[in-house]
């Protein structure tokens, strides 16, 4: 392991899926952790084992060792906190998961942000400080602490995957964004991140807004982009 600071928490992610291990370690790294990563049972294993981390991200179906196998492996050697995140949502799973040590469980699809709030809680973090400023264009205005958006002052009742795509496309304004990147960013990982839901999300988006749905523009071949208005 590259030396670290030990002021900063340090988390194993073990997680086989590439896309949904990509997500979690850029949201973690994001969030200031320093993160390892493991793409099998086995792997995550050892390296639980043999170097000092403050809390474990654990998928259960993985290849070489399965992750219930992982944790009767660490039963009793390891004091390390463990968040189980898996697709598996029975019962018998999560329970499985608990009498094997795990102190959470979060099923996918997830959330990052939900899956960073679960971190700081086992760590007993404070939470990172909430966006208090505002995003606003035409008669249309995001609130990014409440997560809410109003539209010539109602509101304009956006779900939350629909905030999520609105959110990241005018933080970037006069950029083409490709389908990809506003799946992988406003889109929960493990969910249904396809090109035809991106384009029903920003359907959807557009005829809310109303005329200021017209900032959204398609960029053919790519995805989208949003125009903002010119400064006064």
């Amino acid at each position: 392991m590259s030396s670290r600071d030990r002021s900063t928490p340090a988390i194993l992610v073990v997680e086989d899926d590439p896309a949904i291990a990509a997500g979690v370690v850029r949201g973690l790294k994001g969030a200031g952790f320093d993160v390892e990563l493991a793409h099998d049972g086995r792997r995550g294993a050892e390296l639980a084992l043999a170097r000092p981390f403050d809390l474990v991200i654990l998928d259960l179906m993985l290849p070489e060792l399965g992750g219930f196998e992982v944790l009767e492996l660490w039963r009793g050697r390891l004091s390390t906190p463990v968040i189980v995140l898996s697709a598996r949502t029975e019962l018998d799973a999560r329970l499985q998961a608990f009498a094997g040590g795990a102190v959470d469980y979060l099923p996918k699809p997830f959330w990052i942000e939900e899956l960073l709030a679960r971190v700081r809680a086992r760590l007993r973090l404070p939470d990172a400080a909430a966006p208090t400023r505002r995003l606003a264009f035409d008669d249309a205005v995001l609130d990014l602490d409440a997560r809410t958006v109003t539209l010539a002052g109602e509101p304009l009742g956006l779900t939350a995957h629909e905030f999520n795509v609105l959110l990241y496309l005018v933080e970037r304004p006069a950029r083409a964004i490709t389908r990809r990147q506003l799946a992988e960013a406003a889109l929960p990982a493990g969910g249904d991140r396809s090109e035809r839901t991106v384009d029903s999300h920003v359907a959807r988006i557009r005829r809310k807004l109303g005329l200021a749905g017209a900032r959204i523009a398609t960029v053919w071949g790519i995805g989208y982009r949003f125009d903002a208005p010119e400064p006064p």
